[in-house]
């Protein structure tokens, strides 16, 4: 039988490797598998899933996939799946199916389908699609394509400890394959516990696969047939993905490249059902920068983590595709569209990708800067940062007007650039800002004489300007000309009494930005505090 297979992608002229294969082909259902997907004679309307496991929160990698999958459906026009596959039900983490949609939210990527959005192909969760598996698992075992298996946990695990003796790869050795009708209907009718396998083909087909090419495993000859429909009923992640992807209509899989291997499983259950794969792109692992695995032990691998930590979404986006591949540009400083507007299946390199969490603060320091020149993204900013500041300092601040929303605002614009998080704020380089120092008037004179008159001189140099309206260079100019007058205070002295004076510090910011940004009126009744101890 002929079947026709054709790339829904075709008219995409971003996708050098999708438009190589984007012409109508004829090819035996009986050979090598062509991964372009329709039925009949039309393309199929772009349709990608995001399908974790609710066994624990979710994390880099997690969040790269589903990334992808979302900027994928959003070039093409097409739709954005969250299928949540909790069929493991004895690893499941009661709160981590709430965290993953959570965390999309959060991140700017969240599902068209899913979760709370639901839609037409419901449900999206697969314990609630259990009779869906059964179905298909009966069509297999129809067909002759699957079988019951009644080997118990014990045999299986005395040949797992057999191999191993003998240096061999673990495998089940298709005992049951051979049984006879007669006696798989004897034990089914007494009730012995029997799972269902599928019979895997010896045979390597290969398949087109987006980012590795034509790839082929003789996954039959090196593995023993692959359990698809548990004893409790609940189906393996090989049956229950190939069935939802195929109900629910997905036209693409992009996943994890660890799930390449088991493509050509899923492949021969396609054909075992008589359904037409989607499309698949494996994507490249990501790893630490020194090339060993990211793991969930890791704490600080989990979104929620980086989300207390201060991190922007912008930024964990931007920087778990730089690291990578996929797109025109490598620059820090992407946003969301650019990143869609700038992806390109076929610039994916098969190669693992470095994740180096080191450079998040410069990712977060830039898109920070971009939100603060925004000045309807700014103004959530101002509200965190007197919430942070309310919370850490409470009855320390002396000064209400500190907590105002103009003098936030002032802050935050004049540390852009400089800063990484909100958070960065009230770390102690910038206690100054909301805490008068305790200096002593016996501090300052010891650092020179004149130090009265210079805070006085000072003083009079700010009074005789109207308002905050002046710079770190005005200032600094006025104040060698302070400095010239005095008789023995050099120019040096007087910007170090000045600093310990404002900040309490000997170390920190220059004076003139210091003093522009607490602004002329803080910046006196700090000084007059000095002259009239």
């Amino acid at each position: 039988m002929l079947t026709r297979r054709f790339c829904g992608l075709c008219s995409s002229s971003a996708s050098r490797r999708i438009s190589a294969r984007a012409q109508i082909t004829e090819c035996n259902i009986d050979g090598p598998l062509r991964n372009c997907v329709t039925t009949a004679n039309e393309a199929r309307a772009v349709r990608v899933r995001f399908a974790p496991s609710p066994t624990g929160f979710l994390h880099l990698g997690g969040l790269r996939t589903a990334l992808y999958n979302f900027l994928f459906a959003r070039q093409h026009g097409g739709t954005f799946i969250l299928r949540l596959e909790d069929t493991d039900r004895s690893r499941l983490v009661p709160v981590a199916a709430q965290d993953i949609q959570d965390q999309l939210e959060w991140a700017g990527i969240p599902p068209d389908e899913g979760g709370t959005k639901g839609g037409g192909f419901g449900p999206y969760i697969q314990s609630q699609r259990i009779g869906l598996y059964a179905s298909a698992a009966a069509a297999l075992l129809e067909s002759g394509h699957a079988y019951h298996c009644f080997c118990t946990n014990q045999r299986l695990e005395l040949l797992k400890k057999e191999a191993l003796r003998s240096g061999q790869t673990p495998r089940y050795d298709n005992r049951c394959r051979s049984l006879h009708p007669d006696q798989v209907e004897e034990k089914l009718s007494s009730g012995v516990p029997s799972v269902v396998r599928f019979r895997l083909s010896s045979s390597s087909e290969p398949f087109e696969d987006l980012v590795f090419g034509f790839t082929q495993h003789a996954v039959g000859q090196v593995e023993g047939d692959p359990v698809i429909l548990k004893a409790d009923g609940f189906p393996t992640y090989h049956l229950a993905c190939v069935v939802d992807d195929w109900h629910m209509q997905v036209s693409h899989v992009l996943r994890g490249s660890e799930w390449l291997i088991s493509t050509c499983k899923h492949l021969q259950l396609y054909r075992a059902l008589g359904w037409t794969p989607p499309t698949f792109a494996h994507l490249p692992l990501l790893l630490n920068k020194d090339g060993t695995k990211l793991s969930k032990r890791q704490g600080d691998i989990f979104i929620q983590h980086f989300r207390q930590q201060g991190a922007l979404p912008e930024a964990l986006l931007d920087m778990v595709t730089h690291c990578g591949s996929g797109f025109h540009s490598n620059r820090v400083g992407r946003r969301l569209q650019d990143l869609i507007s700038e992806f390109n299946v076929s610039k994916i390199s098969s190669h693992s990708a470095l994740l180096d969490l080191d450079k998040l603060p410069e990712f977060n320091r830039v898109h920070l800067q971009h939100r603060l020149e925004d000045e309807v993204l700014c103004r959530p900013l101002v509200e965190e940062l007197r919430d942070l500041i309310s919370q850490c300092f409470r009855d320390q601040i002396e000064d209400q007007d500190l907590l105002q929303k103009d003098y936030l605002h002032r802050i935050l614009q004049l540390r852009k650039g400089h800063i990484s998080s909100v958070k960065d704020l009230i770390t102690p380089v910038y206690l100054y800002l909301w805490l008068r120092p305790s200096v002593s008037r016996q501090q300052l004179e010891e650092m020179s004489s004149e130090s009265p008159e210079i805070i006085s001189r000072v003083i009079q140099v700010l009074q005789e300007e109207e308002g905050d309206v002046y710079t770190v260079e005005d200032l600094n100019d006025k104040l060698k000309l302070v400095s010239k007058n005095l008789k023995k205070t050099k120019y040096s002295t007087l910007m170090k009494i000045l600093r310990l004076a404002l900040s309490g510090q000997q170390q920190g910011p220059g004076v003139g930005e210091i003093m522009v940004t607490l602004g002329r009126r803080e910046v006196c009744c700090r000084l007059q505090k000095l002259l009239n101890v």
